[in-house]
């Protein structure tokens, strides 16, 4: 794989945020506020149509109407629990057989913010049934008309904890860095089937994932916290460019590119036939 921040330019932007005429239409999970729903906005400002996905009706209605009625694109709305299998599955249903699909953001998720051990098994459960098992299922589902069509895009929601877990719950760490490294695989195994791949990674983002969390924004530095628009903003930005990861806040991609080659010099010394030197001195000693 080539610098994973490379500007792949040809046929996928063709395909991607170019011809309002013809954009199709996005699927965008947990849209009934904050990232999700500036997502609709963004989105169908650029010419798509839309169908959006959360549990809350009256939020997630409102959220339709004011898009429709600003860009004048359909949306649709599903109301679904997508940590309910039954839910999960109504969703899986129309993005395996709505031809007209073109994106899947896949942006629901929810944060345990408490040590493990304070989390409580069961919410630790349940946020890696949405974070983690949701997210694949629906990628799951709308990948192969993606591939039989040979375009299509999805963007997937990480976190700056996928990269540094231990700055907060391990487990919300893990589920993003399972984000991280699910998206660098679907790249390598469809970028060359006409489908484009982007894992979004934000910092601290003001919306109510804080709220809903249980963890006060305010307690946060206010150097840390990015504006919710500016964030979508910059992450569709980082789409246009071609990016394959896209790090809002990072100054300077060639941290990451940096990051990224440390990364692929590991990779062919991570399976070899032998152990390391110092493990076999240490058992002789």
């Amino acid at each position: 794989m080539s610098s994973i921040v490379n500007k792949e330019r040809s046929r996928f932007l063709s395909n991607a945020l170019s011809n309002s005429s013809s954009k199709g239409t996005a699927v965008i999970t947990g849209a009934s506020s904050g990232i999700g729903a500036i997502y609709a906005d963004q989105l169908a400002s650029r010419g798509y149509d839309l169908i959006l996905v959360a549990r809350n009706r009256e939020r997630l209605s409102a959220v339709a109407k004011r898009v429709s009625e600003d860009t004048g694109r359909p949306v649709e709305i599903i109301v679904a629990d997508l940590g309910d299998r039954a839910d999960l599955a109504q969703v899986e249903q129309v993005l395996r057989k709505d031809a007209k699909i073109t994106l899947l953001v896949n942006n629901a998720g929810v944060g345990v913010p408490t040590p493990f051990l304070a989390a409580g098994i069961e919410k630790i459960a349940q946020m890696i049934e949405l974070n983690v098992t949701a997210l694949v299922r629906l990628t799951y589902a709308v990948m192969p008309a993606f591939v039989e069509r040979a375009n299509g895009a999805v963007i997937n929601i990480s976190s700056a904890l996928g990269i540094a877990p231990e700055l907060l719950n391990g487990v919300y760490g893990g589920t993003k860095a399972f984000v991280l490294a699910f998206g660098l695989s679907l790249h390598k195994e469809f970028s060359g089937r006409g489908i484009r791949i982007q894992t979004v990674v934000p910092g601290a983002t003001a919306t109510d994932f804080w709220e809903l969390s249980a963890t006060p924004l305010n307690g946060l530095p206010a150097e840390v916290v990015m504006n919710a628009d500016d964030m979508v903003e910059a992450a569709i930005a980082g789409f246009e460019l071609g990016e394959i990861i896209t790090i809002p806040s990072l100054p300077d991609v060639a941290d990451w590119e940096t990051y990224e080659a440390a990364r692929q010099n590991l990779i062919p010394k991570l399976s070899l036939s032998s152990p390391a030197g110092r493990y076999v001195s240490a058992h002789q000693s």
